[in-house]
């Protein structure tokens, strides 16, 4: 036979769409293993035709779980984001709609048992470093993915999938705020540089005159704009402790605008070189934390969210909108939660070709 099989879950996680693989049916890390990944999604190729990418970086994912050997963890989960065009595999950040994935993947391979109508999966977030908490719903011994739960970028209903996070201040870039300031001023623009679990760059809409409300297609088209964003994220990213970050998928870079549906902020978000059609897990949290930091870029624009140790800030974006909770102890943030939800799409084999790598399949 002149192909390797590997076996694989296709899942849609949240609002973004992953083949999901258990660590030791890969190569142990390095080129070979991002060498198998690219041949999987068929990249570099703006089609991706010779492989299961979807021709857009929302489908282009891949999730690595294992058993974790953690104390505090079930499973350790390492996102691989895998470059469409270029032969390129970035894992220097999380994804939190792959990451919804990961509890039901988990207990669909054996790795955690239910244990009742609901089951929590400790993950360890390999990327950043810290845990987040699955709460999978197992009404009937196995994963149930049929519900009443609807989020925004995603047609239909299915079951409510809950994520809460510990601490993730800081998560890729070593501090909330990680050039040290709330505004920096890059090309004559006011920016906020924040990382709540995702490295943010955000800039008022009105600052590259642009009104924030535009489609993602006429951003994706406006290369003038492009290019100024491309300006900023390059000089951010070395005062973001990210260093060279042209061959990088972060930082993002969000647009914001004052809210007119009901939220608290309005987003249009790079990702970093095109328009996300909604917005990331991780992105909102960021955005949606920056909205609680006085003096930012966002905190203007958005609408007061309510006090408490419990507020919720609706991030508004191009297909809807994007609740996230943060968690507030003495003025500060200490954590999040979200929902979302998860779908088994196939369970199988993924092919690739033997000149890229051989192996004996490990059932």
């Amino acid at each position: 036979m002149s192909q390797t099989r590997i076996p694989c879950l296709m899942m849609r996680g949240g609002t973004s769409k992953g083949a999901y693989f258990l660590a030791h049916d890969l190569p142990a890390e390095g080129l070979l293993r991002d060498q198998v990944l690219l041949a999987v999604m068929g990249s570099p190729d703006a089609r991706q035709i010779d492989g299961i990418g979807g021709a857009n970086s929302l489908t282009s994912k891949v999730g690595i779980i294992r058993r974790s050997e953690r104390p505090d963890a079930d499973v350790d989960y390492l996102f691989a984001q895998v470059t469409v065009e270029q032969a390129q595999v970035d894992y220097g950040q999380n994804c939190g709609n792959i990451l919804a994935g990961v509890g039901p993947f988990a207990i669909e391979r054996g790795l955690v048992s239910v244990r009742g109508p609901v089951t929590s999966v400790r993950i360890f977030m390999e990327n950043t470093g810290q845990i987040a908490i699955a709460e999978v719903p197992t009404p009937d011994g196995t994963v149930s993915y049929a519900g009443n739960a609807r989020i925004d970028g995603v047609p239909g209903t299915g079951a409510p999938l809950i994520i809460q996070f510990e601490d993730i201040a800081g998560s890729s870039c070593g501090a909330l705020l990680p050039t040290g300031n709330t505004i920096d001023r890059f090309d004559g623009i006011d920016v906020t540089c924040i990382d709540n679990g995702m490295p943010v760059i955000l800039i008022r809409a009105s600052d590259v005159g642009r009104s924030g409300y535009e489609s993602p297609e006429q951003l994706d088209a406006d290369s003038e704009l492009k290019a100024v964003l491309e300006s900023i994220r390059l000089q951010a990213g070395p005062l973001m402790n990210l260093g060279d970050v042209s061959q990088r998928s972060v930082p993002k870079v969000s647009l914001i605008a004052a809210p007119r549906d009901g939220g608290a902020i309005c987003s249009r978000t790079f990702i970093p070189h095109r328009c996300h059609a909604s917005i990331g897990v991780f992105g909102a949290v960021s955005v949606a934390s920056a909205c609680q930091v006085p003096g930012s870029v966002a905190s203007g624009l958005a609408r007061a969210a309510p006090t408490g140790e419990r507020v919720q800030v609706s991030v508004e974006h191009p297909t809807g909108e994007f609740t996230v909770e943060l968690r507030m102890q003495n003025g500060q943030l200490a954590g999040c939660g979200l929902l979302r939800t998860a779908r088994l799409l196939f369970d199988g084999d993924v092919f690739i070709a033997q000149s890229v790598w051989q192996n004996e399949v490990k059932r």
